[in-house]
């Protein structure tokens, strides 16, 4: 950042204005390897070619390690015990129900959106699910402000007062992709061209889907498939003159055991087992409208225990079940994970690199898993790539990054 620069501060952190526009994507669901990999393949040749004048470094995203509030993070620039999304889907004491974390009303802290449209830039936001999209065009206006947010997943039902845009399906001429395909993605990637040449937005967020990397590793054919795809559209997001950060909401693992089937700890189930059917109540945050990805199996989930439960024996046992990585009361893992007390349970449980956590058998339907579960949420997943197409040669070369660190590096490092 240059003494006497324009800045915006949003949530205790100041941003430059951007002197040409600044695209941060969130490549859903994307360890490092899977780029490492695609560009080894000769896959990736506008992206190996940027990151060798650019910026490649690793980051860690925030635990619970899955969509909702890490892109929240990364669109706020703090952590979950800011801006208040905890998950994708959450206990609310208040009302005794549980809940999906897509209401905007949940959301406890500015956008960088938000605070930079209020000061006169444009922004455009295309995100592949619509779960999303309220949350990230929090505080935004459209008609005729000249802000842009809808997703994909809906872009046959946009309209200018709700997204801003109407005829999305015209502009990108591309016809309405699935929302269980690589086509949802490559559609946020082709509006997001479409958008940069045609309304040259100040600053631009494009969130893809984790559905191939569910399905499939890094450097499979198909994966390097996807990645190739995106460095198309990535080359001519550069040729438009964008400042382009990229990074992750989480990475994503195999959770299957030998024989292929899905490794779980259904907790519901032992805490029933010990404690009383019902005494227990087990969330897990990544139960979100997707549950084909991955059959609401993710490798972080969080209890509520009944009163004048032996907290300390019961973290204990917890502790021994084969595959648990971390057991952690309320107050101790919300410090260690930056999380809101107000929204997790008395424990927070973390599984192991290739197991997840559910919560009975008879709860979860995995019918529709195609392949061998692949998963995310814990902390085998917490290390993403944070890349750009601009040198950063103010940033320390020590400093732990995180993946809601894009913006800071895009804005006020890049050059």
């Amino acid at each position: 950042m240059s003494e006497g620069q324009r800045t915006i501060t949003v949530n205790g952190r100041s941003y430059a204005w951007p002197g040409q526009p600044v695209v941060v994507v969130c490549i859903d669901g994307s360890q490092p390897e899977y780029i490492d990999q695609a560009i080894a393949a000769g896959r990736m040749p506008y992206l190996e070619k940027a990151l060798a004048a650019g910026t490649s470094r690793l980051a860690d995203c925030v635990l619970p390690a899955f969509t909702n509030p890490n892109n929240i993070s990364i669109v706020t620039g703090v952590p979950p015990r800011v801006h208040g999304i905890s998950g994708n889907f959450f206990f609310d004491p208040d009302s005794g129900e549980e809940i999906m974390m897509n209401e905007p009303h949940l959301l406890r802290a500015e956008t960088i959106f938000s605070a930079f449209a209020a000061e006169g830039a444009k922004i455009a936001i295309v995100t592949a699910k619509d779960k999303l999209r309220r949350l990230l065009g929090h505080g935004l206006s459209f008609g005729e402000s000249g802000h842009i947010c809808f997703s994909s997943e809906k872009a046959d039902s946009v309209t200018p007062a709700e997204n801003g845009i109407s005829g999305v399906l015209e502009l990108v001429g591309q016809p309405l992709p699935s929302v269980y395909s690589a086509e949802l993605s490559e559609f946020v990637f082709a509006a997001g061209v479409k958008l940069l040449a045609g309304q040259r937005p100040d600053l631009m967020y494009l969130s893809t889907t984790d559905y191939v990397q569910h399905k499939h590793g890094p450097g499979t054919p198909v994966a390097n498939d996807f990645y190739a795809m995106m460095d198309g559209y990535l080359d001519k997001l550069d040729a438009l003159g964008a400042t382009l950060a990229m990074t992750a909401d989480h990475g994503m693992n195999d959770k299957f055991g030998p024989g292929g089937e899905p490794d779980v700890i259904y907790l519901q189930d032992v805490l029933d087992e010990w404690l009383g059917t019902g005494a227990a109540r087990v969330i897990l945050p990544i139960t979100d409208p997707y549950v084909v990805h991955h059959g609401a199996l993710g490798s972080f989930a969080t209890a509520y225990l009944p009163a004048g439960c032996d907290v300390a024996g019961l973290t204990e046992r917890l502790r021994a079940l084969e595959g648990m990585e971390l057991v952690l009361g309320k107050s101790e893992g919300c410090a260690r994970f930056e999380l809101p007390e107000d929204r997790l349970g008395d424990l927070i449980l973390v599984s192991g690199k290739h197991k997840v956590l559910g919560t009975s058998v008879s709860r979860h339907d995995l019918s529709a898993l195609e392949e061998p579960l692949r998963s995310h949420g814990g902390l085998s997943e917490q290390r993403v790539p944070l890349l750009l197409n601009r040198p950063t040669p103010g940033l320390e070369e020590g400093r732990a990054l995180r993946n809601f660190d894009a913006f800071d590096l895009a804005l006020n490092y890049a050059r």
